[in-house]
C-alpha cells in the first residue's frame, strides 16, 4: 500500500500535531478561567437553564448527563492537561490502536463545552478547532507514515477556510472590490493589538496592496494546495506569511494560529530544505494495519459526503459565514469580514456609589482586559487566548440585539459585586463595595494621529455618541 502513506511528510505531521495540541490547551485554559461568570450555574447564560430548554440531539454534550461548575472545571482542566501531554508527544508514546482514542478525548471534551457555550462560543474558530481536531485523530503516530487521505482532508479544510473567507469578501462589502477595506479594518476590527495603530497609519496605497494580496492568497493560492510539490508547499508558505501578518495586526483568538498549523500539514520539508529531529522513515511500518487503512477510508468517505452543504454554500450567492451543519461540527463553512465597519463605537460601562444618579454623581469607568477603553492605554496582545466578554462587547456596540440575552445579567453582576464577573475585567473601580448605579455610554473611537500620539500619549480619541443603558440599580 505504497499509495496510502507519505513517509516523507513525517515532519509536517509532527508540526501539525504539536501545534494543534498547544492550541487545544489554550482553548481549554480559556474555558477554565472564564466559564463561571459566563455560563456557570450563576453565570450570565447558565448552562443548566440552556440544557432544560434544548434538545440533546441538537446539542450533544457530556453535560447532558449531569452539570455542575465543579464538573465543568474538571473537564476544562483535564482538557488542558491532556493537550499538554499531546504537545509533549504522548500520541507517539502509545500503540497505533490507542492513538485515535487519545486524540478523540480532547475533541469530545471540547465539543461538550462548545455545545453548551451558547453565544459565548458562537465563533468560527470553535468549529474550526473541532473539525481540525477530529481529523487529527486519524493522522496516526510514529508507527506509520502520515496517511495521504487525511493529509488531503486537512488541505481540503484549509482550502475551505481560505477560499470561503475570500469569497465572502468579494461578494460582500464593495470596499473589498475597491481595495479600500483595510483603510478602515485595522481601526474598527473587534480587538486591535499593540501594532494595529501602526498598521492603520500605513500609507493608503499600502492598504490597497494589502487588500489585493489578500484576494490573491484567499481566492487563487488555495487551489495550489492540491498541486504537486513543491508548489503545494509554496502555497502553504504564502498562507502562513499572510496569517502571520494578521497575527501582528490584530487579535483573533487562535484562528490565525490554527490556520498556520493547518498550512504546516501541507509543507514538504525536503522540498524546503528543512528537517525536524526525531523519528524518520526507518522507524515506520512498511504497511499500515488493515484496520487502520479501513478506518481512514471510512473517515474520508464521511467527510466528503458531509462536504456537500459547505460546497453548496461556497457556490451560493447567499453565502453565509461560520456555520456548522451538524451537531458534531465535523464539516463546516467558514469566512470572515464580509462587511467592514467604517466607524468604531465602543460601550463604556461606568458605576457610581452616589445615592442618586443626578448631576452631582461621580461616575467611574470599568476597565476591560482586551477591548479599547482608556484612550491612553495601548491596545494589548491577547491572542491566541480568547477573551469572550471583550469580543461580545464589540458586537454589542454594533447592535443591542447582539447583547440582549447577556448584557442585563452582566450589569446585574456588576451591581452585586460578583467576584467571577469582576475577574474578567482589568479594573474594578469599586474594590470596597459594589456601586449603587451602573450605566453604559456609547463612544466613537478613532486612532490618534502621529502628532497626537507624540504630544498627548493617547492611542485613541473618543467622542460621546449617547447613552446605551440608562443608570440602573438592583431591585430592592
Amino acid at each position: 500500500m505504497d499509495w496510502f502513506t507519505a513517509p516523507g511528510l513525517w515532519e509536517a505531521r509532527f508540526l501539525f500535531q504539536r501545534g494543534l495540541a498547544v492550541l487545544y490547551g489554550v482553548a481549554f485554559l480559556s474555558a477554565a478561567l472564564q466559564f463561571r461568570a459566563l455560563i456557570g450555574e450563576r453565570g450570565m447564560l447558565p448552562v443548566p437553564e440552556f440544557l432544560r430548554r434544548t434538545a440533546p440531539r441538537r446539542f450533544p454534550s457530556l453535560f447532558r448527563l449531569r452539570y455542575s461548575d465543579r464538573l465543568f472545571a474538571a473537564v476544562a482542566w483535564t482538557g488542558t492537561a491532556w493537550s499538554l501531554a499531546l504537545a509533549a508527544g504522548a500520541g507517539d508514546a502509545v500503540p497505533l490502536a490507542l492513538c485515535p482514542l487519545l486524540w478523540l478525548v480532547p475533541w469530545a471534551l471540547y465539543l461538550s463545552i462548545v455545545n453548551v457555550g451558547q453565544t459565548w462560543y458562537a465563533f468560527g474558530w470553535e468549529s474550526l478547532l473541532l473539525e481540525t481536531g477530529f481529523l487529527a485523530a486519524f493522522l496516526g503516530n510514529d508507527e506509520v507514515g502520515p496517511p495521504v487521505l487525511v493529509l488531503f482532508l486537512l488541505r481540503w479544510l484549509l482550502f475551505r477556510v481560505e477560499f470561503g473567507a475570500g469569497l465572502i469578501k468579494i461578494r460582500g462589502d464593495a470596499c473589498w472590490r475597491r481595495l479600500t477595506c483595510l483603510c478602515h479594518h485595522h481601526e474598527t476590527q473587534p480587538m486591535p493589538g499593540p501594532l494595529s495603530w501602526f498598521f492603520h497609519r500605513l500609507p493608503r496605497p499600502l492598504h490597497r496592496v494589502e487588500a489585493a494580496a489578500n484576494h490573491v492568497v484567499q481566492l487563487g493560492v488555495p487551489f495550489l494546495l492540491f498541486a504537486p510539490q513543491p508548489v503545494a508547499s509554496a502555497a502553504a508558505g504564502l498562507m502562513i506569511v499572510t496569517q502571520l501578518w494578521l497575527v501582528l495586526s490584530g487579535n483573533f483568538a487562535w484562528l490565525n494560529w490554527l490556520t498556520i498549523v493547518l498550512a504546516a500539514s501541507a509543507l514538504d520539508p525536503s522540498a524546503l530544505g528543512l528537517s525536524v529531529p526525531g523519528s524518520s522513515e526507518e522507524h515506520l511500518r512498511p504497511d499500515p494495519p488493515p484496520w487502520y487503512a479501513a478506518l481512514v477510508l471510512a473517515v474520508t468517505v464521511l467527510v466528503l459526503v458531509r462536504s456537500r452543504r459547505p460546497v453548496l454554500n461556497l457556490l451560493s450567492r447567499d453565502q453565509v459565514m461560520n456555520r456548522s451543519y451538524d451537531p458534531f461540527h465535523l464539516v463546516n463553512t467558514y469566512g470572515a469580514f464580509g462587511t467592514v465597519s467604517r466607524v468604531r463605537e465602543e460601550i463604556v460601562v461606568e458605576g457610581t456609589d452616589a445615592p442618586e444618579p443626578g448631576p452631582g454623581a461621580v461616575w467611574r469607568e470599568y476597565g476591560f482586559k482586551g477591548k479599547p477603553g482608556d484612550p491612553y492605554r495601548r491596545p494589548r496582545q491577547v491572542a491566541p487566548y480568547h477573551r469572550r466578554l471583550d469580543w461580545l462587547m464589540w458586537f454589542a456596540a454594533l447592535s443591542p440585539g447582539y447583547a440582549r440575552a447577556w448584557f442585563g445579567p452582566f450589569v446585574e453582576r456588576l451591581l452585586a459585586g460578583d467576584r467571577d464577573t469582576l475577574r474578567l475585567l482589568a479594573h474594578d473601580p469599586f474594590p470596597g463595595a459594589p456601586p449603587v448605579y451602573v450605566r453604559a455610554l456609547r463612544y466613537r473611537y478613532r486612532f490618534t494621529t502621529w502628532r497626537e500620539l507624540r504630544t498627548t500619549g493617547a492611542w485613541w480619541r473618543r467622542t460621546l455618541v449617547g447613552e446605551y443603558l440608562p443608570p440602573t440599580r438592583l431591585r430592592r
